[in-house]
C-alpha cells in the first residue's frame, strides 16, 4: 500500500502546475500556457499552404499585440484577422500575411511597400514625423475605407504612442499602387516605394482592403530594439484568460489546454505533495 502512495505521489509531482477549481466533487487542474505557448500552438495550426512563413518570433509578436488590443476592446469581435507586415524581409519579399485566425488559414501572403525614407530594397529607418516619408512600426487598428488619390484606400490608426500615432495625419493608409508588382522588381531591381504606406499590388487592393477593413489589427515589424522594449500591446501581460481556448473552439485544428481530473482520494494525496512548474511543449 505504501509502494502504491509513493508512485501515485511521483505522478503527481511530475505533472505541471495549475490552478485548482472545485466542482461536483471532482478538482480540474489547468495547465497554464505561456503567451509565448499558446502563439506557438496557433502558429503550428495556420495552413500557411504554398505560402512562406513569417517567422515564429514576429507572428508571436504580432499574435501578442492583436490579443492585447482584442481584450482592451480596441478590435472588431466578429472579424479575427491579423496582419503582419515584416519589413526586416526584402522589399522584393511577399512581406505581408494576412491571416484568419478564426479559421487558421493565411487568405493572402503578397508584396507590401515601404516609404521612400526608409530605405532601398531593405528598410532600416522607421518614423512618425510629418513629410519624413518613412514607414511607421507598430500596431494599427483599421477604419473605414474612402476614395482618395489611389482609388479605393483604407484609413489606419497608429495604436504605439510615438510611434506611429500620427499615422491618420499623417495620411498613412493602406492603397493601391502600381509601383508594387513583380514587373517593378525585374524593371528596378527592387519594389517601388511609398510616402510611407504600407501601400499593395493595385490589382489587389480592393481584396486586401475587403478583407481588413472594419477594426482589424496590423502590424509593422522591424527588430528595432527601442520600439521593442517600449511598446505597451508588446510588453502589458495577456489579461484575456480565454483567448485561446476561443481560437481553440473555433477550428478543428485548435490545441485547447490539457485538463486533468481528480477524484477526493487524489485531492487528499496532493495535500501533502510538492508542486513543480514544468514546460508543457
Amino acid at each position: 500500500m505504501k509502494k502504491l502512495m509513493l508512485c501515485i505521489g511521483v505522478c503527481f509531482m511530475m505533472m505541471p502546475h495549475g490552478k485548482v477549481n472545485a466542482g461536483n466533487g471532482i478538482e480540474n487542474t489547468v495547465i497554464s500556457l505561456t503567451a509565448e505557448q499558446r502563439a506557438e500552438g496557433i502558429y503550428n495550426s495556420i495552413d500557411f499552404g504554398e505560402n512562406a512563413k513569417p517567422s515564429l518570433d514576429v507572428f508571436s509578436k504580432a499574435y501578442h499585440g492583436y490579443s492585447n488590443l482584442r481584450d482592451a476592446g480596441k478590435l472588431n469581435a466578429d472579424k479575427d484577422i491579423l496582419t503582419i507586415c515584416d519589413m526586416s524581409l526584402s522589399a522584393n519579399a511577399n512581406r505581408m500575411w494576412i491571416i484568419d485566425l478564426r479559421e487558421r488559414k493565411v487568405l493572402l501572403n503578397t508584396y507590401v511597400a515601404h516609404g521612400q525614407g526608409s530605405g532601398d530594397e531593405f528598410a532600416n529607418k522607421f518614423s512618425n514625423k510629418m513629410n519624413s516619408h518613412q514607414s511607421s512600426l507598430g500596431f494599427y487598428v483599421t477604419g473605414n475605407t474612402y476614395t482618395g488619390e489611389h482609388g479605393n484606400s483604407l484609413y489606419l490608426y497608429g495604436m504605439d504612442k510615438g510611434y506611429n500615432d500620427l499615422a491618420y495625419e499623417r495620411n498613412i493608409v493602406v492603397h493601391g499602387a502600381e509601383y508594387v508588382n513583380t514587373g517593378y522588381i525585374n524593371n528596378n531591381q527592387r519594389l517601388g516605394r511609398s510616402w510611407g504606406c504600407p501601400a499593395v499590388s493595385s490589382k489587389l487592393s480592393d481584396k486586401v482592403i475587403g478583407m481588413i477593413k472594419d477594426s482589424t489589427c496590423l502590424f509593422i515589424y522591424y527588430p528595432q530594439a527601442k520600439y521593442l522594449q517600449s511598446s505597451v500591446w508588446l510588453n502589458r501581460p495577456i489579461t484575456g484568460q480565454n483567448e485561446f481556448d476561443k481560437l481553440a473552439m473555433a477550428g478543428k485544428k485548435a490545441k485547447p489546454e490539457i485538463i486533468y481530473e481528480y477524484g477526493p482520494y487524489a485531492k487528499s494525496l496532493m495535500k501533502d505533495l510538492p508542486q513543480l512548474r514544468l514546460p508543457l511543449f
